[in-house]
């Protein structure tokens, strides 16, 4: 099988030759870019600075010769702009506080504090307020919130869709190149075309505008879920009707070459509980996820994934009855979320995309048998009959060592049969 019909086959819960693997497809399965500098120099690869496509949690590019040393069957696509309201383009050198030079889009400023924070700014505008931070000696940037005083009689649904509009030619025209050049290489595309990040809470605070208006502290929109429902499905319901026409736009462009879109990122569970009741997402959210999921599967061949980190276990009937064919991280570790549980009782109706190895405790800190042992283990349970693709749960994580990185990786080549790389 290519990389693409592997892929293809996992996702219509198919057994494939090989447990497909992805790594980089996505702003929820990528690797930390000093991780990836890591993984260049282990392999014996150009040494190069490595490109930090999305510069908020500053995941690395995975190049060509990256992505086959580690034999990734996917390719990712991307919108032109990042998290802070910049292009990917004109890229230049930086040094992150470990003092690994890397290289970042040309409307990447930044400011340091006198303790050595560092704050970078929407649209590359100096003269803006900071809209996130990267502590002393960090490792990513955490939104800033930037809150203006609330006037309950003046908030305007609208102020909370200025990031939601109908998307410019310019952009549809991107996204068809690189659709393309994914496709071209023989890979499966997941592409993010935005747009249907229905609460998603990374955008709540809007660190791309320079003045955001709305509801944009994260916990004043919490407790809008509640407070302000009318206000909130006011939002959703404009944001479903332009999210829906600019697919409709994107695939007149792109067709059938993209194999799985990414809808949307919000995360419903915690550690041991949930954002919200059940009910509250039958509510809020069903209504206007099935109606994405509707559009797409009525008009395209694209299946649909949905990221929800932590406790989803009694989620995953409603994001199943929702038109989901895709769910990632698929966080193990959460309460009510073992494996053999998962598998058993939705295996057969949803693809998991993800929980592959632990995130948080064992690729971090365990030993490399220890990693070895849990993606073996994780890829006996989830493979069976098809319907898995290889991830971990959500990115690695910077500090992770690199010999941890490469026995996973090892462990699922050797799942699949395959010749292990030097």
């Amino acid at each position: 099988m290519t990389s693409k019909e592997r892929v293809a086959a996992a996702l219509n819960h198919r057994p494939p030759d090989r447990v497909p693997i992805d790594f980089g497809s996505t702003t929820v399965t990528g690797i930390h870019v000093s991780c990836v500098a890591a993984l260049r120099e282990h392999y014996g690869l150009e040494r190069r600075p490595v490109y930090v496509h999305e510069p908020s949690q500053m995941l690395g590019r995975l190049d060509e010769d990256l992505k086959q040393a580690m034999g990734v069957d996917v390719n990712g696509v991307f919108r032109r702009k990042t998290m802070f309201g910049f292009s990917c383009e004109n890229w230049k050198l930086w040094r992150t506080p470990q003092g690994l030079e890397v290289l970042v889009p040309g409307a990447f400023e930044t400011t340091t504090g006198d303790n050595g924070d560092i704050y970078i700014y929407p649209e590359g505008d100096l003269h803006a307020p900071p809209s996130a931070r990267m502590p002393a000696e960090g490792y990513f940037f955490d939104a800033i919130m930037r809150q203006e005083p609330i006037v309950e009689e003046q908030l305007n649904p609208e102020d909370n869709l200025e990031e939601f509009q109908p998307i410019a030619d310019a952009d549809v025209a991107s996204l068809k190149a690189e659709v393309e050049a994914a496709a071209a290489g023989g890979r499966a595309v997941v592409a993010t075309f935005g747009g249907t990040a229905f609460g998603d809470i990374a955008l709540v605070p809007a660190p791309f505008l320079k003045h955001p208006k709305g509801i944009r502290d994260i916990a004043e929109w919490y407790m809008s879920l509640s407070s302000r429902r009318d206000y909130v499905h006011a939002i959703f319901a404009r944001q479903c009707e332009t999210g829906i026409a600019n697919l409709a736009k994107i695939h007149a462009a792109v067709g059938d070459l993209v194999d799985a879109l990414f809808i949307c990122g919000t995360d419903f569970g915690t550690q041991s509980g949930t954002f919200c009741s059940v009910n509250t997402f039958r509510d809020l959210w069903l209504p206007y996820y099935r109606h994405v999921n509707r559009w797409v599967h009525a008009n395209t061949s694209w299946k649909t994934f949905k990221h929800s980190c932590g406790s989803v276990d009694r989620f995953i009937p409603s994001f199943i009855e929702a038109g989901f064919d895709i769910l990632n991280p698929v966080q193990c570790s959460a309460a009510n979320m073992d494996a053999s549980h998962l598998k058993a009782d939705y295996g057969d109706r949803i693809v998991f995309w993800g929980g592959g190895v632990d995130t948080q405790k064992v690729l971090p800190f365990g030993t490399p048998g220890e990693v070895r042992r849990q993606v073996l283990e994780r890829c006996r349970i989830f493979s069976a009959g098809g319907g898995f693709v290889f991830n971990t749960i959500h990115n690695v994580q910077a500090r992770t060592p690199v010999e941890n990185i490469v026995a996973m990786i090892e462990a699922v080549h050797e799942f699949n049969g395959v010749a292990v790389h030097a």
